[in-house]
């Protein structure tokens, strides 16, 4: 008879998660996971496979949850531009108010393990890409209500808005955050 699970996969899988974005891939070992998330060894081996599989399944959790924030936040009603422009800066608040410089978990992803972690090169890629994405269809749509000018482009804001995020994430991570108010102005001027 097959024994039942006596924790909860998602919960365990948050609790995870949280460790791993506090303390990083390489820091957290299976005795940390095993006393954060409550479960025994063998139990988290056989739900989630090596510790490399649970902080991939962390990392796909997390994108999914950010995922759903960004594109909330980007299609709110109202002009699109000022979405865009409350989106880039709600990453410096974050920054702000994060009192342990977790920074973002798919930016911690890709200054540690890339480029000699391939899965979680494709996971880090792939988040990188819907966010341009989604900001590209947001500028796309500023552009359509006349707020963003017809010679911007708004795929290349997009990847350049992309790439000035994660350095708010890094940047964000030092004590000296502040700078990053005067950057984020400074970017979202490119959108005037």
């Amino acid at each position: 008879m097959a024994r039942t699970k006596e924790f909860d996969p998602d919960v365990a899988l948050h609790a995870a998660l949280e460790l791993f974005w506090r303390q990083g891939y390489e820091a957290t070992s299976m005795q940390d996971l095993v006393d954060h998330v409550g479960v025994n060894r063998a139990s988290l081996y056989a739900t989630y496979g090596s510790k490399h599989d649970l902080y991939l399944r962390a990392l796909d959790r997390y994108c999914e949850l950010r995922g759903i924030e960004t594109m909330t936040t980007l299609n709110r009603p109202g002009p699109a531009l000022d979405a865009v422009r409350d989106f880039i800066r709600s990453y410096v608040t974050e920054c702000h108010e994060d009192a342990e410089s977790k920074g973002c978990l798919v930016t911690n992803t890709a200054t540690e393990l890339l480029p000699r972690d391939a899965k979680a090169a494709r996971r880090v890629d792939i988040a990188f890409g819907e966010l341009e994405a989604a900001l590209a269809g947001t500028l796309s749509r500023a552009q359509q209500e006349g707020d963003l000018p017809p010679d911007k482009d708004p795929r290349a804001l997009a990847r350049f808005l992309v790439t000035f995020i994660q350095g708010i994430r890094v940047v964000g991570k030092t004590d000296d955050a502040r700078r990053l108010d005067e950057a984020v102005d400074q970017a979202l001027s490119l959108l005037a």
